[in-house]
């Protein structure tokens, strides 16, 4: 049997699903504010893999008002044509769940009608461009509806209205307000807070003399440099090469343990019973699960780690962490416990800062939310600063307010990386969609029934759909018919109480 095109597989695709009754029949009430603008039942922000199979879960689920708004210019939502630079994703290529149940509509399929079922039997993780672009397939295949090239700056409570949410937005430099009944942030990983590079460097040097390894890098004017990278994640290999395929004269990277990780704790916890009930774990239990990913971190990639150490430009120095950096003329020198460093550009693979405030989206949230320092004191020497500063979330991805009087927080779900300690590190990664994603659904549809369901009673009432079919003489042949019942309807019997008397 040959293999579909694209286009006959995203026929099929529509096709199954149609068979599957997606999407289900809308449910939600329409909505306007006092002004008469529309309220959509969810905006979720960002067009990633995340934000795309939200979208599609809810329109699954009967919720068909949702607008998915991204900053990203269209086709370029998401990391993969951005910061992300592996030849291939970290997750095993049978770890992902935007089919939700289609054949079709997956990644597996998808790769054998674009390369041959050969080739992805071949492989053991998805190409990183391929992944890209089964997601562009994936969002046209689902007609789902994506504004991009759009900032969200802001996310409050409407307060003329009662449960509506008003989402700020920027497009073009011209500032408006979308209102939306709840707002799901699908940002990734970076939606935890801002890219950081250590002050000892952007203190002493220029700024066009470092980068952050998950930000913008121009490597064609790193070709005939010296590049020294800090780091010994993902990203700082990741990195290290990309420097090296663009000609790099040389690359040294450094790290401060004495021996890279070899274990990857990250693998124990993607399993379904893992995935669905982490955050059903004790507050203490979730707590340690934290801090010992914190401590033992993962390893590099074994493909981006294989394809550094085998370029003779590169140099690996572990235990060898920078104290200091400064420029000598216009070589930058990097002080280390084993000597200086002399080189022309860094590249910082030095993480992420959790901070909301830093998220222009959040920061009218980020005071109001509840964070794991306001909710939970952990044991002495257990302490850390970082993870306390997430949020903590409810079980289905809601944020939870620090004061009651501002409630109206819980309508808004972070579907990102601001999840890692209520939730788990994956729920919201790749590996963890198929099992985290329904509890957000779950947590987003029952706020929009419980926001509706004042006026249940009404709705039932105006209910008057058609269900039997009558021939058009129907009502002339049955001339009584309509007319008001001659005498009350008969009501049912009561059974008499019966005593039982012992003599």
């Amino acid at each position: 049997m040959s293999e579909l095109t694209l286009t006959e597989l995203a026929e099929a695709a529509r096709r199954d699903l149609a068979t599957l009754a997606y999407p289900a029949t809308d449910w939600v009430e329409a909505c306007a504010t006092r002004q008469g603008e529309h309220v959509h039942a969810v905006i979720v922000v960002g067009a990633g893999q995340s934000g795309l199979l939200a979208a599609a879960s809810l329109r699954r689920e009967g919720v068909h008002d949702v607008v998915v708004l991204d900053r990203a210019q269209a086709g370029q939502e998401g990391v993969w044509d951005a910061f992300a630079r592996m030849e291939e994703l970290r997750s095993p290529k049978a770890l992902n769940g935007l089919e939700f149940g289609c054949p079709n509509l997956s990644i597996a399929t998808w790769y054998a009608a674009r390369h041959g079922r050969a080739a992805w039997e071949a492989i053991e993780r998805v190409p990183r461009r391929d992944w890209a672009d089964y997601l562009r397939w994936y969002r046209t295949t689902l007609a789902l509806a994506v504004q991009s090239g759009t900032d969200v700056v802001g996310i409050r409570d409407a307060e003329a209205d009662e449960n509506v949410l008003a989402v700020e937005t920027e497009v073009n430099g011209r500032r408006a307000a979308r209102f939306a009944r709840t707002v799901v942030i699908a940002t990734g990983f970076d939606g935890a807070g801002a890219w950081r590079v250590p002050d000892f460097i952007s203190d002493h040097l220029p700024r066009d003399r470092y980068d952050h390894t998950n930000g913008p890098v121009d490597f064609e004017r790193l070709r005939g440099r010296r590049v020294a990278v800090l780091g010994h994640g993902a990203s700082a290999f990741d990195n290290a090469n990309a420097a090296l395929r663009a000609g790099a004269a040389r690359v040294d990277l450094c790290f401060r343990r004495t021996r890279l990780p070899r274990s990857n704790p990250h693998r124990h916890l993607e399993t379904a019973g893992t995935m669905t009930h982490f955050n059903e774990l004790d507050d203490a239990i979730r707590w340690q699960v934290a801090r010992h990913f914190r401590a033992a971190d993962q390893p590099p990639p074994n493909r981006a780690f294989a394809e550094a150490l085998a370029h003779p430009r590169f140099s690996l120095h572990p235990g060898r962490p920078w104290l200091s950096v400064r420029l000598d003329g216009d070589e930058i020198v990097i002080a280390t416990p084993q000597g200086a460093l002399r080189c022309d550009h860094l590249l910082c693979g030095t993480g992420l800062a959790v901070d909301l405030a830093a998220r222009p989206e959040l920061t009218s949230l980020a005071p109001l939310v509840a964070l794991w320092r306001d909710l939970y004191t952990p044991p002495p020497a257990q302490e850390d600063a970082r993870l306390e500063a997430f949020p903590y979330l409810d079980a289905n991805f809601n944020f939870l307010p620090r004061h009651e009087r501002d409630g109206w927080v819980r309508q808004v779900f972070a579907f990102n990386g601001l999840s890692a300690v209520s939730q788990g590190p994956h729920s919201t990664s790749i590996s963890g969609h198929r099992h985290a994603m329904p509890r957000l659904v779950r947590g987003v549809t029952a706020r929009l029934f419980s926001l509706q369901s004042a006026s249940f009673i009404d709705r039932l009432k105006r209910y008057d759909n058609n269900d039997l079919a009558v021939p058009d003489d129907f009502e002339s042949a049955h001339p009584a018919l309509g007319e008001p019942h001659p005498s009350p309807l008969p009501q049912p019997a009561r059974l008499g109480r019966t005593e039982i008397v012992s003599g």
